[in-house]
């Protein structure tokens, strides 16, 4: 039980920290977070860093993780 209890305490930090994330690069980028669900979603930048790097990341201040992810969208050829 305490076992499963750590793994949804850890889900719900890192869904909490994509949130924060949506809404800052929406801000940043002047588009709604729902627009920019999509362009992190379609290019794997969600999944494969924001989330499955969530340990590192976190530790990172906001206006850093906004221009990393920024230029890391921008590698993958979306024009935010």
């Amino acid at each position: 039980m305490m076992e499963r209890l750590v793994v949804i305490m850890c889900e719900k930090k890192e869904l909490s920290f994509s949130i924060f994330m949506l809404y800052s690069l929406a801000d940043k980028w002047k588009m709604s977070p729902a627009k920019v669900y999509k362009i992190l979603n379609s290019t794997g930048i969600l999944d494969n860093y924001i989330i499955k790097c969530y340990d590192v990341l976190h530790t990172q201040g906001k206006e850093y993780l906004v221009e990393d992810i920024t230029d890391y969208v921008r590698e993958k050829g979306v024009n935010v």
